[in-house]
């Protein structure tokens, strides 16, 4: 490990490799334009001389065009326009490449965060004893979601994952053809991808980074602090949401449910085949031979042939191999016994389900298809339900739906959602025959505002004959500001129930409990969903310790501090004692999924920071609010919702990012199956809007307002009142008040008004414009005078840097995309354009790819 700053190794294995490689890259011939790689320099320097002296991106590109192009068409422009965005999603890939084959070099892999780290202060400080007590009981699940924020394809990622492996050897001939590989390969998806193709997707960092990284970490807990001994707890578990998640996307199939399902089946299957063939080269001994040679002929069968017989399962591969381990032990002195304990402990972790399909759909989808089998069912003259049960009140409802059971035949049912919702539950029931019960057994309830959508839920299941009792979790989740603060008294309704306290205590008295960052920021902005969902995981916690439940909160967070990402694991750091945090449970999506997960070393090393924080906050500090912070806290979240909902009920909010962002190119990415709003109606309804095109859509402004808008304005009302100490002591005192507002500086460091400067003289927008512009100002001023830092990031070196070379390499990128809108709103004035419009259309989408990529956490 060297001893240099963080900030000099990234300089000296980032910065100046990237600069390397990059001047190899430029010279590479990749199209007909001859020397494109050699203007687009040009062009990045007009971009930064034309910004600094308050140009707009008009101007700057007609400078390029007039400066290096002799009287080119209009045909020409857009066409190198066109390449320049092509060369610039390359030069983001190549960063990206580089950046992960540097990070243990970066990153000390043995340093604070790190379960090493972890383990020698607990032992120092004679805590070995708690160590080992908490992590018996403790879990962590990161869950992958489809969500679409991630726009490299497949072929792509595997450029990077060799770029990653060449640079790490230096190996400049492979680098030089891969770069020229990475200039041939298409970047852009022509259809849209069915959720099948995005699971296959995900399945790939399962397989290839996951199955490693976590079995590699249970190994060295049990090896370095357990002395040895395998401990009854899997650490680590992965959930999966593509193929399940149904909330507002109705490509979602159940026949694609359970071909995700058995995809993630054959994959698992696939690596212990491959691990058991291992093995056989090192066990050659008598008595394990045999053994490894029966499970590799019944593994080929399941795998190689497709075997379909349920006479297999994870006990019986365990029974096998925990055989083999005892002739090892006994027998042949444990030699290689390391290499099986692994392959035992990937078996044990994994399962025959690899991850947990998570079942997911809105409450409103639910209501409505609820409703309609109980009248369907009252049709063709079932008892199950009272006839008079659409005319009871919601409480009589819930009593109804405490005692309903039975097996629902979905073909007597008349409503195509109601179908769907049923075969979704039997699928899942399928699943777990052939998968185990982890293959399936959550089903999350989006928009959850009542305790009648959980038991509405709940009976749904009951009603598909689980004979045997019901073996999932009903999970609710909570996203508005309205709906956090009902949260507590729609699950005191819940465990009061006697039906459904009664499935708890069949499920280890454990209640989930999903929390939503993305849509309480856009509902009520960053400080109030922060703080709300704070208050209601407390008020969560107490009502289920008050019912002898243990409560489990999964966060559904995105990228962006906007969307509960950032600094994550310091926010699971800093929980204190008034919230329940025996597991941490979050999502994980798109960008973040590969910055964070993508290769071996960033995978331990990121879960290893998640298993860290909940060691410190249970077994070394207790950062416990006291009640003069609350009352802080309190008031700012406040003065930031007034500020933030003023300024969403703002005239001009909506047709401002209608008609001055990207928000309407998103759709036409191809980067996700889901539709980007809930609604089909042409007029955009802000409810209906998705949380990732609405942050995203700020984001390629380089406005990023949801993640600070009103955090200044509740900061300026201690300043304006000579309060402004107490905020600072609050900052100092509390790693949770000081996360948040890291992470709004981080968003603060991304931001670039200069690039739409040009929108302040708008005879429409421009008020609007310099109205966020104020905000971001103020934002500003008061962060660093709070922290008491002369720059945004200024405690985050190499962070800093990092962000800086990325903004770096796409300016040239985001001028073309206001350049192309600017364009378009042009066109779109007159008529007989339709073809040139489509044109700026094309590079306005395809300039959406370069920037989140860029971004890792912009969506």
């Amino acid at each position: 490990m060297s001893a240099l700053p963080k900030l000099a190794r990234f300089n000296e294995n980032v910065l100046s490799t990237y600069q390397i490689y990059n001047s190899i890259f430029m010279t590479l011939p990749f199209d007909t334009i001859s020397n494109t790689g050699v203007l687009l320099p040009l062009f990045h320097d007009v971009c930064e001389k034309g910004f600094a002296v308050g140009k707009n991106p008009t101007e700057i590109v007609n400078t390029f065009f007039e400066k290096y192009q002799e009287n080119p068409s209009e045909s020409e422009k857009k066409d190198l326009l066109f390449r320049f965005i092509q060369y610039i999603e390359r030069q983001v890939v190549l960063f990206d490449a580089i950046e992960d084959a540097a990070f243990p070099i970066i990153n000390n892999m043995d340093g604070i965060g790190t379960l090493r780290n972890s383990k020698e202060t607990a032992f120092s400080k004679d805590k070995k004893e708690e160590l080992q007590k908490h992590l018996k009981d403790f879990k962590v699940r990161v869950v992958l979601t489809a969500h679409p924020t991630q726009f490299y394809l497949g072929e792509v990622l595997g450029i990077i994952t060799d770029l990653d492996s060449a640079i790490q050897r230096n190996d400049l001939l492979l680098i030089k053809d891969l770069l020229s590989q990475l200039g041939k390969t298409p970047f852009f998806k022509k259809q849209k991808p069915t959720p099948y193709d995005e699971a296959v997707s995900l399945i790939w960092y399962l397989e290839n980074v996951f199955y490693h990284s976590v079995s590699k970490i249970q190994n060295y807990i049990e090896t370095n602090i357990f002395d040895g001994e395998p401990i009854d707890n899997q650490i680590i578990d992965l959930g999966f949401w593509p193929g399940g998640d149904r909330d507002g996307n109705p490509f979602v199939t159940t026949e694609i449910t359970l071909d995700v399902a058995e995809r993630l089946r054959q994959t698992i299957l696939r690596n212990y085949y491959k691990d058991v063939r291992r093995l056989k080269r090192r066990f050659t001994f008598s008595g394990v031979q045999e053994i490894l040679s029966r499970l590799e002929k019944r593994l080929y069968k399941h795998v190689v042939r497709s075997y379909s017989t349920l006479n297999f399962s994870q006990k019986i591969l365990l029974d096998e191999l925990e055989t083999a381990r005892e002739i090892v032990k006994n027998q042949h002195q444990s030699l290689f016994i390391e290499e099986l304990n692994d392959v035992i402990n990937k078996i044990r972790i994994f399962g025959f389900h690899f991850a947990t399909l998570d079942i997911r759909q809105d409450s409103r989808v639910h209501h409505n298809a609820f409703t309609q089998i109980v009248t369907d069912l009252l049709a063709a003259g079932d008892t199950t339900f009272p006839k008079n049960y659409h005319t009871l009140s919601e409480k009589e409802q819930v009593e109804v739906l405490s005692g309903i059971k039975g097996t629902i035949d979905p073909s007597i049912l008349t409503d195509e959602m109601s179908v769907k919702t049923i075969e979704s539950i039997y699928a899942l029931k399928t699943i777990q025959k052939r998968n185990g019960e982890r293959g399936a057994n959550r089903y999350i309830i989006s928009n959850n505002q009542s305790a009648l959508h959980v038991m509405q839920t709940f009976a749904m299941l009951n009603l598909c004959g689980f004979e045997k009792g019901l073996t999932v979790d009903v999970i609710p989740l909570f996203e508005t500001v309205d709906d956090l603060q009902n949260a507590e008294e729609v699950m005191r309704a819940i465990y009061s129930n006697e039906a459904y306290r009664t499935h708890l205590t069949k499920r280890k008295n454990k209640q989930t409990i999903m929390l939503g960052f993305s849509d309480g920021t856009k509902d009520g902005g960053y400080l109030m969903a922060n703080w709300g969902i704070f208050k209601a995981k407390e008020a969560l916690t107490n009502i289920s310790r008050t019912f002898g439940i243990e409560v489990i909160f999964f966060d559904g967070r995105g990228g962006p501090p906007a969307r509960g990402g950032g600094k994550t694991h310091q926010f699971y750091a800093s929980l204190g004692p008034t919230i329940e945090s025996k597991e941490i449970q979050l999502t994980v999506q798109g960008q973040t999924i590969s910055s964070n997960f993508g290769t071996l070393n960033s995978s331990q090393y990121n879960l290893e920071q998640l298993l860290s924080s909940g060691i410190k906050n249970d077994v070394f500090t207790k950062d416990q609010l006291i009640d003069s912070h609350r009352a802080i806290i309190e008031d700012l979240a406040a003065t930031s919702y007034k500020t933030y909902v003023d300024f969403k009920n703002h005239p001009q909010f909506l047709p401002y990012l209608e008609e001055m962002s990207t928000l309407k190119y998103y759709a036409k990415t191809n980067i996700g199956s889901r539709p980007s709003k809930r609604a089909s109606s042409e007029k955009l309804d802000f409810s209906a809007l998705r949380a990732i095109p609405f942050v995203g859509s700020w984001s390629q402004l380089k406005q990023n307002v949801p993640s600070f808008f009103g955090v200044g304005s509740a900061l300026k009302k201690y300043e304006d009142a000579n309060r402004f100490d107490e905020v600072i002591e609050f900052y100092n005192a509390s790693d949770f008040f000081k996360t948040l507002l890291e992470n709004s500086m981080m968003s603060l460091t991304k931001s670039f008004f200069g690039l739409t400067a040009y929108m302040s003289d708008d005879p429409i927008y421009g008020d609007f414009w310099k109205l966020i512009f104020e905000e971001y100002n103020t934002t500003k001023r008061l962060l660093l005078k709070l922290s008491g830092q002369k720059e945004l990031m200024e405690n985050f070196p190499e962070g800093k840097a990092s962000i800086a070379v990325r903004e770096h390499i796409v300016l040239p990128l985001l001028t073309i995309q206001q350049y192309a809108l600017k364009k378009i709103q042009e066109l779109q004035k007159e008529t007989g354009n339709e073809e040139e419009l489509a044109d700026y259309e094309k590079i306005v989408t395809r300039s959406l790819f370069g920037n989140i990529n860029a971004s890792r956490n912009s969506a």
